[in-house]
């Protein structure tokens, strides 16, 4: 496996720091790909996301740990950059913290399970920080 990729230029941070949507690519057990819309963080060395052990793509993370990453400008479809890399860890510790820290950059509303999803939901769900160590990195589109 090639060796770690300098970080995320300055010029794309914003995409992966911001309030915009990202594309996760997985891959189901029987090789199809399948594609979630997910809430994206950056750590300056690491892509993070976050979600639940029982989720689909969590479980195909868990099986296959490559995934790619696509995330647009929503102000300019040409600037985009696509983080292709592995599954490095999914974590517990935190998870709760992280996701009331997106709740508040993508929605400005306080709390992820009261606001966004029920309390109740939190005694049903394995919430975890997924680490995605990037491999490689494309930006923009060649006309740009």
């Amino acid at each position: 496996m090639p060796g770690k990729i300098p970080p995320v230029p300055e010029s794309h941070r914003d995409l992966l720091t911001g309030a915009v949507h990202g594309i996760l690519a997985t891959m189901m057990p029987d090789g199809q790909p399948q594609a979630s819309v997910v809430w994206v963080d950056y750590d300056g060395a690491d892509v993070l996301i976050n979600t639940t052990l029982e989720r689909r793509k969590s479980q195909n993370m868990r099986v296959n740990p490559r995934v790619s990453l696509l995330v647009i400008d929503p102000r300019d479809g040409s600037r985009w950059i696509e983080v292709r890399g592995r599954v490095a860890e999914m974590r517990r510790e935190g998870a709760e913290a992280h996701a009331d820290m997106l709740t508040q950059r993508y929605t400005r509303k306080e709390r992820f399970y009261g606001d966004v999803y029920p309390v109740e939901q939190r005694q049903r769900e394995t919430r975890v920080i997924v680490v995605i160590e990037p491999l490689k990195l494309s930006m923009d589109a060649i006309f740009r």
